[in-house]
């Protein structure tokens, strides 16, 4: 018998459906409050903001500190093969492996005492994208659907974040509805697929479709009018404008000259970069460009050297090519990692996960150029000043967007949360 024939089967079906692909029971409606809403009693506080958009450069896997940010010269034993460079800035040595970002020296916030609590790659990776430690009973929002969340998108035609790379394990929007979850894009150079239709598929066809769609879905959204099933309904809708949109062009790489092309990195990483600046030249708020594997246990010194090279011809570029622009000082970079690398060599010349001090670095945005901030030990080992928490990063970032770090939003289940959980941002950075 078909199960949908009467009218206990009606009910059962739809809650069914609404359970199964929309995470909502028919509990949840009669109660919509148990939906993410604004905190009751919270603090309007909010600073003015130094950058409009973020570009986020994600490290994958581990990124050595050691040979990168935060080289130790007077220690052959931990350093290896390794050589450093000076730079312009006085009290600042990068290592020999990044040359064009140590020309710009200058432009660079290097954070050199960061710190976490988790060692391994998965909770680490959603630390530092959530200032939250992961657990299998919520979901938390990224810095992306925080922004959106408080202030909307750049541009109503396009997504208000973007992902590029293949991290299928990105937090996204969290317990927030699914419009606030970033477009994931696994390879620049390809673009959105599928968002122009066939030469077949008319206009015509197309709207008759959408509003025959629209007709069967009228009752279920009218019966269950709840923040989740909304926001599948606002998920099409955004969809569809983005289709029609012009700002398309953001995606086309090809508009860009050659030569430029050829200096971000014809890999799939500067590529990203470079896709990352024509998305925020189009209104889109944040960007992540994941890169990676920088998981160096075996053959740390043949590997990092090769990754180094293409974040160095990208990053850099990326700097020069925003301020050429006229867009570095509105947009803020971070190069983030979930933690660093062990200062002892391994048997396998690699070296090991190490979250008791490690680096990350920022530019652009309101952030004075030119400095480190807190310093690990003469090993690498520990930081002994300027401590800095993964939630405080994310409350720097989310400061220089101009984001209410003390507002409280609830989750599904009325848990509180903030942008960086207790974190506090790093406001000496700003000049």
């Amino acid at each position: 018998m078909n199960p949908t024939s009467t009218p206990f089967g009606r009910r059962q079906f739809i809650a069914g459906a609404a359970q199964s692909f929309l995470g909502v029971t028919a509990l949840s409606q009669l109660g919509g409050k148990a939906f993410a809403i604004p905190g009751e009693n919270t603090s309007p506080l909010k600073q003015v903001p130094t950058a409009r958009s973020v570009i986020y450069l994600y490290m994958t896997g581990g990124m050595s500190h050691l040979d990168t940010w935060d080289p130790k010269p007077d220690n052959g034993d931990v350093m290896g093969l390794t050589k450093t460079l000076d730079t312009k800035v006085d009290g600042m040595r990068l290592s020999e492996n990044i040359p064009l970002l140590a020309r710009q020296a200058d432009k660079l916030a290097v954070i050199r005492g960061m710190n976490s609590t988790q060692g391994a790659h998965e909770q680490g990776n959603y630390f530092m994208h959530t200032s939250y430690t992961l657990r299998s009973s919520i979901r938390h929002p990224s810095m992306g659907a925080w922004l959106q969340k408080f202030q909307d998108r750049g541009n109503p035609t396009l997504p208000g974040s973007v992902m590029i790379g293949n991290d299928s394990r990105h937090p996204g929007a969290g317990f927030f509805e699914s419009r606030f979850a970033p477009l994931m894009i696994n390879d620049p150079e390809s673009g959105i697929s599928n968002v122009r239709p066939n030469e077949w598929f008319t206009e015509e066809r197309f709207a008759s479709r959408l509003s025959i769609a629209k007709q069967l879905d009228k009752k279920f959204a009218a019966t269950y009018d709840v923040k989740n099933v909304r926001a599948y309904s606002d998920m099409y809708d955004d969809a569809v404008k983005m289709m029609k949109s012009e700002e398309l062009k953001a995606f086309d790489l090809d508009a860009e000259p050659d030569a430029l092309r050829e200096k971000y990195g014809r890999d799939r990483f500067g590529q990203g970069c470079l896709l990352a600046r024509r998305l925020v030249e189009h209104g889109v708020r944040h960007v992540e460009v994941s890169f990676g594997n920088w998981d160096t246990h075996n053959a740390n010194f043949t590997r990092v050297p090769e990754l180094c090279d293409e974040l160095d011809s990208a990053m850099s570029t990326l700097i020069s090519d925003l301020e050429a622009r006229g867009m570095l000082n509105d947009t803020l970079i971070v190069l983030a990692t979930e933690f660093g690398r062990t200062p002892e060599v391994n048997a396998n010349d690699g070296r090991d996960h190490h979250p008791a001090g490690f680096s990350c670095v920022l530019a652009g945005g309101g952030i004075r150029g030119g400095q480190v901030y807190g310093a690990t030990d003469e090993r690498g080992d520990k930081v002994v000043d300027g401590s800095t928490t993964i939630p405080d990063l994310n409350a720097t970032i989310g400061y220089a967007l101009g984001l209410p770090l003390d507002q409280v939003l609830y989750s599904s289940t009325k848990r509180p949360f903030t942008i960086a959980d207790k974190g506090k941002p790093l406001t000496q950075l700003f000049g």
